[in-house]
């Protein structure tokens, strides 16, 4: 058994979510930032990979939540590069690190998970959570985190918001980033609805074969 996995992520007209120096980038609208909100009310949990952490440095919180109704943070880093000063790391929610099994090091944090050797071993950890009793797991970025999870086919929907403006680069990230194909000729995904949000567009996709 797993947690049900939404991704949610915004990105520009030309399909990036960062500069190609990977600094964050005001894509969303003030209504997918309300929209964004109210999402993250709804699920257990919320995931980034840690270079989301080490560039943007988010709380990953609901502001009007408490450190008791927040969901909880989890954040993927491998070698465990994610600094002590991280505001993930704040008393504002409790936070889940995942590091590989051979990662030593430690954090004042919830819970620490290890494991995979070369690659975090998503499916174990999705078995862990849900024995922690997270049902709902949003992801959130960024790019190769959000790859490895279409990769391992552990997402049930994909909500991305298509914001008004270029950013442009060869080198610039994009919602599904990393090395390749996430599936060999590609992952195909139904459109359950769209929805204009200010100076952009909210598209709603499930996994082909799920609603």
């Amino acid at each position: 058994m797993r947690p049900y996995v939404q991704i949610n992520c915004a990105m520009s007209a030309d399909g990036k979510i960062a500069g190609n120096d990977r600094r964050q980038v005001m894509i969303s609208s003030a209504d997918d930032r309300e929209r964004v909100k109210r999402l993250r009310k709804e699920f257990d949990a919320i995931l980034v990979g840690v270079g989301t952490v080490v560039s943007d440095d988010p709380h990953l919180t609901v502001k009007d939540l408490d450190y008791d109704t927040n969901p909880i943070r989890i954040v993927l880093d491998p070698h465990g590069r994610t600094p002590d000063s991280a505001m993930v790391l704040d008393e504002r929610a409790p936070t889940v690190m995942v590091t590989l099994g051979s990662c030593e090091r430690e954090w004042d944090c919830e819970e620490t998970i290890r494991t995979g050797t070369d690659d975090i071993d998503l499916m174990d950890l999705m078995e862990q959570l849900y024995e922690m009793g997270i049902d709902k797991l949003l992801v959130e970025g960024g790019g190769e985190t959000i790859s490895s999870f279409f990769r391992a086919g552990i997402v049930d929907r994909y909500t991305v918001f298509v914001g008004g403006l270029i950013i442009g680069g060869r080198g610039s990230p994009t919602p599904a980033d990393g090395d390749g194909w996430v599936a060999d000729g590609g992952m195909a995904l139904t459109l359950e609805k769209s929805e204009v949000l200010g100076n952009g567009v909210l598209l709603d996709f499930t996994m082909a074969g799920k609603s």
